[in-house]
């Protein structure tokens, strides 16, 4: 268990601090089971860890959250997975990068360890500032990690990867300055959404 632990540590550390180097050696070989169910366990940690936070702050236990935390979060995690890998295709034939939809599956998937972090993150958001502080470091270190993917692990062009992420902060910055945020930011926390409303 220890072993597999800091196996795990490892894969967070190399993605964070060299992720060139990490990217690169992900190859297609024929097993996307493993992606799949890391995204799955991953949303299933991030759905118990959100129903965790709210039964703290002293929310009452329905069935309805048990069933959509280790059910419909994990479900939604694997079919996030391929609507990005899809996303992620469409960028690779842009930038000139592989066209394997295994490749562009294991990228993202190798980086599902943030969608915990994320879940966590938003549901802590207790106001209006908060959830934009979060909101905008969530979203530009996810922007941060697409690049990443783009530019090493599906090897897209260099100067095409840089001007499809700008096209994507430049669509971010237009939904934070206008009143499509308010949409957003319900995806992420309708409490902490509700008090931008006041």
């Amino acid at each position: 268990m220890m072993a597999k632990a800091k196996k795990w540590m490892k894969h967070i550390r190399n993605i964070i601090v060299n992720p060139r180097r990490f990217f690169t050696k992900i190859v297609a070989d024929g097993n996307m089971e493993e992606s799949m169910l890391k995204a799955f366990m991953y949303g299933l940690l991030g759905g118990i860890l959100v129903l965790g936070l709210r039964l703290i702050g002293g929310a009452t236990v329905t069935i309805g959250a048990v069933f959509s935390a280790i059910i419909i979060v994990p479900v939604l995690a694997v079919a996030m997975l391929f609507v990005m890998g899809g996303l992620m295709m469409l960028v690779s034939e842009i930038t000139g990068g592989e066209r394997d939809w295994e490749i562009a599956i294991k990228g993202l998937a190798s980086v599902f360890f943030i969608y915990p972090a994320i879940l966590v993150l938003n549901a802590l958001a207790f106001n209006c500032t908060s959830m934009w502080i979060i909101s905008i470091a969530v979203d530009a270190y996810v922007m941060f990690l697409f690049y990443n993917i783009a530019l090493y692990c599906m090897r897209g062009r260099r100067a095409n990867v840089i001007a499809v992420i700008a096209i994507f902060t430049l669509f971010m910055v237009t939904v934070y300055a206008t009143d499509y945020r308010i949409g957003w930011f319900m995806l992420k926390n309708t409490g902490a959404t509700l008090a931008c409303l006041m």
